[in-house]
């Protein structure tokens, strides 16, 4: 949800009962990040003062936790002053991350795609995982969800969530079948009144299926999927794309690299996102397909 999510989203998720999180990166620069924590807290407070018996949901931060971000350490500090309750980290587990959240009672799950990044995960003090399959938006792994979980739930049974085209109650109640604790859903948002997309991202959301996905590392140099027409807009070919950031970025004035702030991330379950509405709408029809599911399934 790079530059999609924020206050508003987050705000109506958790008042609608569900966990919403934000990438630190998206409040820009760190000072806001501040202002934005400010505002979710005042108006999470607000709502239950106002609503005792439908409490809000707690709310997370993303943080990239990678060298490569200069923020890191005042990002990280900001989240142990407001004792945000949920940090997600990703692109290299830190151990440091992990207890800095923990020592005031936060909670942090990893992003993991393999096994491997999961051992370590653990390792290095994360209380949790994010499974992130294939399919996902973003930086996605290539593992069907279905290894990835199974493979996981062999050997860890701390908190999981399952990332990777869940757009539907179905979908959540499958996730949770197979052995998940919670859906992480992020592109179906994209397609909601409250994120900070332009009108033309949005109807590219509600206009795509799995098939105008496209999968590779031309752009951030890790394998990610984004919106075919967004590339095309671009003037790139979506099936002729160089298998590097590099190679994409010869010719750019002074050898800088392009930021391609237009090349829009997003992940294979946009097929069922028919219409830009309120998250609150799309949240209440998550929670209606997902006790349908389960209870067509006999577990009501």
């Amino acid at each position: 949800m790079f530059l999609a999510s924020g206050v508003d989203l987050v705000i109506a998720q958790c008042t609608s009962g569900i966990i919403g999180t934000f990438p630190a990166l998206n409040a820009r620069p760190s000072a806001q990040f501040d202002e934005w924590l400010c505002q979710i807290e005042e108006a999470l407070a607000a709502w239950d003062r106002d609503h005792p018996d439908a409490l809000s949901a707690p709310f997370g931060v993303n943080l990239i936790v990678h060298k490569s971000n200069p923020r890191l350490d005042e990002d990280l500090a900001l989240c142990v002053q407001h004792k945000v309750p949920l940090v997600i980290s990703s692109m290299g587990a830190r151990e440091d991350v992990n207890r800095a959240v923990q020592s005031y009672g936060g909670v942090t799950l990893h992003d993991v795609t393999n096994q491997d990044h999961a051992r370590k995960a653990l390792e290095r003090g994360a209380t949790g995982l994010i499974a992130v399959a294939a399919g996902a938006g973003g930086h996605a792994g290539t593992l069907s969800p279905f290894a990835l979980i199974e493979e996981l739930r062999a050997w860890f049974d701390g908190p999981i969530a399952l990332a990777g085209a869940i757009a539907t109650g179905r979908a959540i109640a499958a996730a949770r079948t197979m052995g998940a604790d919670f859906a992480y859903i992020g592109s179906a948002f994209l397609a909601t009144h409250e994120a900070y997309c332009s009108d033309a991202q949005k109807a590219a959301v509600v206009n795509a299926s799995a098939q105008d996905i496209v999968y590779t590392p031309a752009f951030s140099g890790t394998p990610a999927n984004y919106l075919r027409s967004s590339i095309a807009a671009a003037g790139l070919d979506p099936d002729a794309l160089p298998t590097s950031r590099r190679e994409l970025n010869v010719g750019a004035q002074d050898g800088a690299t392009r930021t391609w702030s237009d090349i829009w991330g997003c992940g294979q379950g946009v097929g069922p996102i028919t219409e830009v509405e309120p998250a609150a709408t799309m949240i209440d029809r998550l929670v209606h397909g997902y006790h349908d599911a389960i209870s067509k399934r006999g577990d009501a």
